[in-house]
């Protein structure tokens, strides 16, 4: 069985450092067995990067699209990509962005300032946004028993940093954003297109060639840690040569030849 002081040694083992900004895609279950459960694997992350880092986790909520009154409530709108990001989100201390579909949660020394004025932007990754901050600080994205590296939300910003054509929806999205009094803010958003983290796993050969991608583990769980301004440049460079990469249509095309 896993404890607080075995995972925390993992992380050390990992080369992470407290101070990092580091952000987490997460499968509980491939974890396996943690005495206290989901929490103490919250309870280890918090303490290990809160000090001195900043702890971040995806809360998206991009479900709204399909909802007749497309509202989301900081408060009370649960994430719907993962156990801890939910749990996470309720802890005391953490701050949550407030954009509808893909904001993120943070706990940490500037936490605040990390997740402030998400809000404002109409796309859901914009360059100035959390997501986007996270080339700035030169991030450490930590994926802790994915498959692959295909849930990595953050490509989906680099593909706006360009932005890559036809990655959005031609007409904007009405969503509301409820504030703290029960007032309601109108947000336009333009949905995000044609599913191309489908093929975000194709980059991984190329990532680990140019040192920007590594393994680690967390008690049994595989884990593939990735450095965000280093993976982001590389994937820029390989964008601008083909900006279709990762699109259905061209991989479609390119197991037919």
């Amino acid at each position: 069985m896993h404890t607080f002081s075995t995972l925390k040694d993992d992380l050390s083992r990992s080369g992470l450092s407290p101070s990092d900004t580091v952000l987490v895609h997460s499968s509980m279950k491939s974890i396996g067995e943690v005495e206290g459960g989901a929490d103490t694997v919250l309870d280890v992350l918090m303490d290990y990067f809160g000090k001195t880092g900043l702890l971040v986790f995806p809360t998206l909520t991009y479900t709204i699209y399909g909802e007749e009154r497309k509202v989301f409530s900081p408060e009370k709108t649960p994430s719907v990509v993962g156990l801890l990001t939910e749990m996470f989100r309720k802890r005391e201390g953490v701050v949550r962005s407030l954009h509808p579909t893909h904001s993120v949660a943070a706990f940490g020394k500037d936490a605040e300032e990390f997740c402030r004025g998400h809000e404002a932007f109409s796309t859901p990754c914009a360059r100035k946004s959390p997501w986007g901050k996270l080339y700035d600080r030169n991030a450490k994205l930590l994926f802790i028993g994915t498959k692959s590296i295909s849930c990595c939300t953050f490509f989906h910003g680099v593909e706006e940093f360009l932005p890559v054509p036809g990655m959005f929806g031609k007409e904007p999205y009405d969503l509301l954003l409820e504030r703290e009094d029960g007032s309601f803010r109108h947000i336009p958003s333009f949905r995000h297109e044609g599913h191309h983290n489908k093929y975000y796993f194709l980059a991984e050969p190329l990532l680990r060639e140019k040192g920007a991608l590594e393994d680690a583990s967390f008690g049994d769980a595989h884990c593939f840690l990735l450095e965000a301004k280093a993976s982001a440049d590389i994937l820029l460079a390989l964008l601008k040569k083909n900006p279709f990469f990762f699109t259905e249509e061209y991989q479609e095309k390119e197991t037919r030849s």
